[in-house]
Order: structure tokens, then sequence, then C-alpha cells
């Protein structure tokens, strides 16, 4: 246990609650302040990638206890379902046994919440925070920018506030503070695969589905209650794009033609195309991530990414864990506690930032082509029988606790020894031969 603080998390998403619930284990009084209702009280829907939790989220998830609650609300995945032209090719994940997991954001986030106050934390909801004190972390809140400000001071205050955190806001304004934004020309809108009349799934409920399109894409991610959550993620502008597509023509039209196997099972898809908001991508990075003893952020108020590895949520989780693994090493001594921890994440959430923007490459093209598709297949197969010498970058990701540098540097290094492997003569039919299986080991050396 550290020596009692008063804490004030800003920000009661997944980031935010799961943080609230390591203080209080550590012994902290945590308040938690969000601008937005209470997300139990409201229906959340319309702007929702599904999340898809892997080791590291369930790591950061089990080290206080509450991982076994979150498994009842999740669905494992142990593959893709890659949807082209008139068949279906199912490329799985990891081994034998391992599955990323479909869970609805608002449902988790919901639950969060519940843990979080059954762990002792306080919500303060409809709260706007307009600034922050850095040396006294005190924060300034009031019902509007320019009326009347309340200030309410902590000891220490996390910004959990997501990618346009006001905290964070308040930090970039020092000298010295680096910050940047990129957004894709790429947008995303949530569609919707109702469940059958019996409550059961309409497509495989243990794929992640996908149709790749090239500069475009649909994926589902399948829900408790027998539905999917869709996403089309599209350029903005151009020939296949959301302002090409005016009028519930147009968009039916580009379904009919692109995404025939779709028309039957999304049945509202012109209703929800026009209902739901058409959402941007965003990829921002900053440093330093906090102030003196006084003030951190974390998840995405410090390294938003794209979310086409999965991993937005499982590396605001890791956040949490590195947090408390310095908090168990140096005690009592923040100063330290905050250094080592922005030192320790900064350059492994770079490294999935990129990992996450080239897998949309991936994800929209290459799972199309069936030269990809054979590669993956020998990487696996090598994999298995060299499980000391290879893990595939996916696995290295999303099925392990290295480092995210090292899955991007290996990934690197894997990826120019596949380069080699498939250019080799008759590789379709040499695929699962020793000589391919040499020729790996030999690059390797």
């Amino acid at each position: 246990m550290q020596k009692s603080q008063k804490i004030a998390i800003v920000g009661s998403g997944l980031v935010g609650s799961l943080l609230a619930i390591y203080l209080k284990r550590a012994g902290h009084t945590v308040h938690v302040f969000d601008r937005s209702p209470d997300i139990r009280n409201i229906n959340f829907s319309g702007r929702s990638i599904n999340l898809a939790m892997s080791h590291r989220g369930w790591k950061a998830l089990d080290g206080v206890g509450v991982g076994d609650e979150v498994r009842k609300i999740a669905i494992p995945m142990d593959k893709r379902a890659i949807h082209v032209k008139d068949k279906i090719n199912f490329q799985h994940y990891g081994k034998e046994g391992e599955s990323i997991y479909s869970i609805s954001r608002g449902t988790l986030n919901r639950k969060m919440i519940d843990l979080a106050e059954a762990a002792g934390a306080e919500f303060f909801f409809e709260q706007r925070i307009w600034d922050v004190t850095l040396a006294t972390a005190t924060l300034h809140i009031g019902e509007t920018e320019r009326g009347q400000w309340q200030d309410l001071q902590y000891d220490m205050v996390f910004g959990a506030d997501g990618a346009f955190s006001r905290i964070r806001h308040r930090m970039q304004r020092q000298s010295m503070f680096n910050y940047s934004q990129e957004f894709l020309n790429t947008g995303y809108k949530e569609l919707n695969i109702p469940a059958n009349a019996d409550g059961t799934h309409k497509l495989d409920k243990n794929s992640f589905h996908i149709w790749p399109r090239g500069y475009y894409m649909l994926i589902a991610l399948p829900n408790l209650d027998g539905s999917f959550t869709c996403t089309l993620f599209m350029p903005f502008e151009g020939e296949n794009s959301f302002a090409s597509l005016k009028e519930r023509k147009d968009v039916e039209a580009f379904f009919e033609k692109n995404l025939p196997d779709t028309i039957d099972v999304i049945p509202e898809l012109a209703e929800d195309f026009f209902k739901n908001p058409t959402s941007t991508l965003v990829t921002m990075k900053c440093f330093p991530w906090t102030y003196e003893d006084k003030i951190a952020l974390i998840g995405d108020a410090c390294h938003a990414i794209v979310p086409f590895y999965g991993q937005g949520m499982n590396a605001g989780f890791e956040d949490i864990t590195i947090l408390y693994e310095m908090i168990e090493k140096y005690g009592d001594d923040w100063t330290k506690i905050f250094s080592e921890y922005e030192i320790s994440r900064k350059p492994n959430t770079d490294a999935i930032a990129e990992l996450s923007y080239r897998n949309f490459m991936e994800m929209s093209t290459k799972t199309a082509d069936e030269k990809f598709l054979l590669q993956k297949k020998i990487e696996k197969r090598f994999s298995d029988k060299h499980p000391d010498k290879w893990l595939p970058m996916y696995s290295r990701v999303t099925f392990s606790h290295k480092p995210y540098t090292e899955a991007l540097a290996i990934g690197d290094q894997q990826n120019a020894i596949m380069d080699q492997v498939m250019k080799m003569d008759n590789i379709e039919q040499l695929w699962d031969s020793e000589i391919v299986e040499n020729k790996i080991l030999e690059f390797l050396r």
C-alpha cells in the first residue's frame, strides 16, 4: 500500500475506470469526473467499433481480479472470416485455443464503472473540467468555459479523457511539449446486422468478419444478443467514398455491386447509413506525458491510434499495468513512478501506432490476396514447427506481453525473409515442404 493520496481522474471511459480500481487498491481516495452523462443511463449506439480484447487487456483486468466479470460479456473470435467475391476464406489467429474477444464498448464501459464504484471510487458525471493548474493539481470546473468556475484541489490528476483531452490541452501550452495529430482521409460509419428471429447469429459468431475491398472495407464483430456491430471504413472523398453516397439509391446500388452478400443480413442498411454519424480516425502523439509528481496522461489522451490492430484499449490497459509495476517498484516516489512510466511506454505506443496504420493496408487489401494468405499459412506452419525461432507478428502483438517495439522490429525482419521466400519458384506447390522450411532457417541464420 502507498501513502494515501487524493487523486482525480478526468474521463470515465474504459481506461479511467480501470485506473480507478487500481488506485483504490493502492489505498487512495479516487474521484472520477466526466463531462458526459452516466453511460449506464443512456442508450449507446451509432459511433462504436466493437472492441477486441487480447492478452494485454486481460492481463490488466486480471491484475485486479475483474477479468472473469468481463469474460461473461465477451465472445471469443479464433479466426478471420474473409468475404471475397463468392466465398469465405477462414484465417485462424495464433495457436489452437488463442482468440481475441469481441465486446461491445458500451456494455464494457457500463461494467467497468460498476466495478470501479464497487471498489470504492466516486464518479461525478456531467461535470465539465475546463482547465487544470499543473503545479497544484487543481481542476477548474464549471457550466461554461467563460462562466463561473469552482476550484477542486487534489494531490494528483490523471488525464484519461481521450484523444481530445482537456488535461493535455493545458500541458501543450508549456514550452518543450511535443504534439502531433494526423487524421486518415478514411472515416468510418456504424451499421448493424440484427440477430435471427430465434436470437442466433446470422454469420459465424466466433469469427472477425472482413469484406476487404482495397481502399474501403466492412468489418463485423459479434454481440451477445445475436447481432453484429459492423463498421464501414471508407475514404471521405473520391470514387468509392462517403461523399459519393448521397442518397438512399446510391447506398443500395453501392452495396448491391460491391458487397452483395451483406444485403440480406443488413436489413436497415440505408436507415443506419444516414442515421449514424461518419466519424474520423486520428493518430495522436505527444511527450512528455507527465508533469512533476502532479499530472499524468494515460490511454488515448497521450497516444490515440487508429483501430486496425484492435489494440487501442489493450494499449491503454497496458499503460495501467506498467504504471502499477512502477508503483510497486518505487513506493511513494511519484516523480520517479511518472518518469519511468512515460519512458517505458512512449516508444511502445509509437510502435503500435505505426503497426495499426500498416494493418489497415493488410486488412483492406492484402487479406483478399491469395498470395498473402499463402504467406500467412507458410509462417504459421513454420512457427508451429519452430516456436522458439518464429512468432508471427500478429501473435507477438496480440497473444503476448512482449513490447510493441520488439514486435515492430522483429516483424520487419520477418517480412524481409518472407518477401524472399514468396519469390521461390513454384511456391504454391512447395509451400509446406522441407525445402521452404530449410530456406527460412537459412535466412534466420
